[in-house]
C-alpha cells in the first residue's frame, strides 16, 4: 500500500531530517513508528499526502506518487495532526465533519449520508449540533477522526494522538483507532510513548536521528527501544506481555 525509497529531506536551514529511509506498509497493518522527539517522526509521516516533498526519493501510495499524483494520493490518505483544534473548521461537528466531502464537490445528499456515518462510526451522534469548542480533548480527535472518515480515506496517520489526553480521553481515542483497523484500516501512528498503543499494533519501526534503526514485530524491537531514548512499555509480569490501555 505505501513504499518509501530512500527518502532524503533537508529543511530550508539545511537540517537534514531525514536521512535515506526505506519502508514499506502492506495493506491493512497497525504500524507504530516511534522515536524520541526531533527523531524525525513526523517529518516522515508529512510525506505521506504530499505535505511534504522529498529532496530525494520517492514516495508511492497505491502505486500513486506524492510528486506526480498528489490528487490521488490525498483521496487515500488522512492525518489526523498532534494538535486537533487545528484541524476544526466547522462551528459544530455536524459542520466539521461536513467541511472535506463539501469541498470535494459531492451532491448534499452524498455529503449528508458520509457525515451522518462517520459521526456513528467515531459513536459522535449525538453530539452532532454541539459547538466544537465545547468538545473535550478526546472529542476533538474523534471528530478530527470523523473529518477524515468522511472524506473514504482507506490509510489513516495519527500523528502523537495521545499528547494532552486524560486517562478517559486516550481510551476513548484508542478504541477508535483499534476498530478502525480491525475494519480493514490502514494504520499509521506516531508516538513515543508507545505503551498506550504496543498492545494493538502489528509492527514497530524506530526512526531516531532520521534514521530508520529498527522494523519487526513487537516482541523483536521492544528490547531495541530504550537505546534510542524510547521507554519500553509496562508489562504483565510473569507473561511480559504487553498490558492494553483497554479493557477487555
Amino acid at each position: 500500500m505505501i513504499c518509501i525509497r530512500d527518502l532524503r529531506y533537508r529543511y530550508p536551514d539545511g537540517t537534514e531530517a531525514l536521512k535515506g529511509i526505506s519502508l514499506t506498509v502492506p495493506d491493512g497493518e497497525f504500524l507504530l513508528i516511534c522515536g524520541p522527539n526531533g527523531s524525525g517522526k513526523t517529518t516522515l509521516i508529512r510525506h505521506l499526502n504530499g505535505l511534504l516533498k522529498p529532496s530525494s526519493g520517492s514516495v508511492e501510495v497505491d502505486g500513486f506518487g506524492t510528486v506526480d499524483s498528489p490528487r490521488d494520493v490525498l483521496q487515500r490518505v488522512g492525518m489526523v495532526f498532534q494538535d486537533a483544534d487545528s484541524q476544526i473548521v466547522g462551528e459544530t461537528v455536524r459542520e466539521d465533519v461536513a467541511f472535506g466531502p463539501e469541498n470535494m464537490g459531492l451532491s448534499a445528499a452524498e455529503v449528508e449520508n458520509r457525515v451522518e456515518e462517520a459521526l456513528e462510526l467515531v459513536g459522535m451522534t449525538a453530539l452532532a449540533e454541539k459547538p466544537c469548542h465545547l468538545l473535550s480533548g478526546g472529542e476533538k480527535r474523534r471528530v478530527a477522526i470523523a473529518g477524515v472518515l468522511a472524506m473514504r480515506s482507506r490509510i489513516l496517520v495519527f500523528d502523537e494522538p495521545f499528547v494532552n489526553l486524560d486517562y478517559r480521553g486516550v481510551q476513548q481515542v484508542l478504541r477508535q483507532i483499534v476498530q478502525l483497523h480491525r475494519e480493514g484500516h490502514t494504520i499509521l501512528l506516531t508516538t513515543h510513548d508507545v505503551e498506550k498503543v504496543i498492545a494493538h499494533v502489528d509492527r514497530i519501526a524506530i526512526v531516531y536521528k532520521g534514521e530508520l534503526k529498527a522494523s519487526g514485530n513487537p516482541d523483536a524491537i521492544i528490547p531495541e527501544l530504550e537505546q534510542y531514548q524510547v521507554r519500553p512499555p509496562c508489562t504483565s509480569l510473569p507473561a511480559q506481555r504487553a498490558l492494553s490501555w483497554l479493557p477487555d
